[in-house]
């Protein structure tokens, strides 16, 4: 039986089933090419603005107030929470609420102490009622020898002491009336309520949880702010600044949502140019640029297309070189 050769018989079989590997790889890894629509519409100008001078802008959406962010000034364990996410409140109207079993505590103790001052001052206001008509008595007797210098003197100091004792008394129902007025504070203060009427739009907050007050603590417990109607804050580039027409009306999208275009009223330009934060997410965009910004409303019937903090492309007319 002849034997195989390596060099003659194995290798080139070995080489052939390379290379039709190699066809395989490349044919099942080539990448596909096919022209697909993309997953977003990319933002374009559309209707009048489409043929006139134009500064694009990006930004987000905004209660009219601006987001609230409420805390609480007490600390404590929160006893209730009465609202939630969606909610429509009215101005004063209760938010959540801190454990009141101290304050409540406290107004319990100022009425009992209250109501004890009170008597002191009316046993008091009869003593001195009584010493001075003994005082009166005295002094009317014509007849210096049927009573001593002494007693008259003595009813003297009995008339001046139940004055002092009722307004010792009077001073500690002032105390005690403070002391309530103080608990009757602390227990208003823990209840957190709306500042102004408007939407809940996030409550981060739970019964038994415990809230911290004071700068620096947690929260914010609640997020709530006026979204009728919702303003857009949108940033403009300082290279661009120059060319906004102020006061314009601003052509304004969903980001990704091109074909969805409402005109938006011009409300204000803020003063301050501030650092960017609205991004676009292009490669080629500076972060370290800084935007004015302008606020526009949305109209009415819009706003079933925008969400508080959605980020929104916008288009503001141009001024015209004259």
């Amino acid at each position: 039986m002849a034997r195989l050769s390596f060099s003659r018989q194995i290798l080139p079989l070995i080489a052939v089933a390379g290379l039709i590997a190699a066809i395989v790889f490349i044919v099942t890894g080539t990448p596909d090419r096919a022209v697909t629509d993309p997953p977003e519409t990319p933002f374009r100008a559309g209707g009048e603005i489409a043929g006139k001078p134009r500064v694009a802008g990006a930004g987000v959406v905004e209660p009219s107030s601006e987001t609230i962010a409420i805390g609480t000034s007490l600390s404590g364990v929160v006893e209730a929470v009465m609202i939630s996410p969606g909610a429509r409140v009215s101005k004063g109207q209760p938010l959540f609420r801190v454990d009141t079993r101290s304050a409540r505590a406290r107004i319990r103790e100022g009425d009992a102490a209250i109501a004890s001052a009170r008597a002191a001052i009316a046993e008091a206001r009869n003593a001195e009622a009584t010493a001075a008509r003994q005082l009166a008595l005295y002094r009317s007797v014509e007849d210096a020898a049927a009573v001593s210098r002494a007693e008259v003197i003595r009813a003297e100091g009995d008339a001046s002491s139940a004055r002092a004792r009722r307004q010792v008394a009077e001073a500690e129902l002032a105390n005690a009336r403070a002391r309530r007025a103080s608990a009757a504070t602390e227990l208003e203060r823990s209840t957190v309520r709306a500042p102004i009427a408007g939407e809940i739009l996030g409550v981060d907050v739970r019964p038994g949880e415990t809230v911290t007050a004071g700068p620096g603590a947690g929260g914010p417990y609640v997020l709530m702010g006026e979204t009728n109607p919702l303003h857009v804050r949108i940033d403009i580039d300082e290279d661009e600044v120059g060319r906004v027409a102020i006061g314009e009306a601003a052509v304004v999208s969903p980001r990704g949502e091109a074909d969805t275009r409402v005109d938006a009223r011009f409300v204000r330009a803020e003063p301050l140019v501030v650092p960017k934060r609205s991004l676009t997410n292009q490669a080629s965009e500076r972060v370290d640029v800084r935007v004015m910004q302008l606020i526009f409303a949305l109209p009415d019937e819009a706003a079933g297309d925008f969400r508080v903090g959605q980020q929104v492309d916008a288009f503001i007319p141009a001024k015209v070189d004259r």
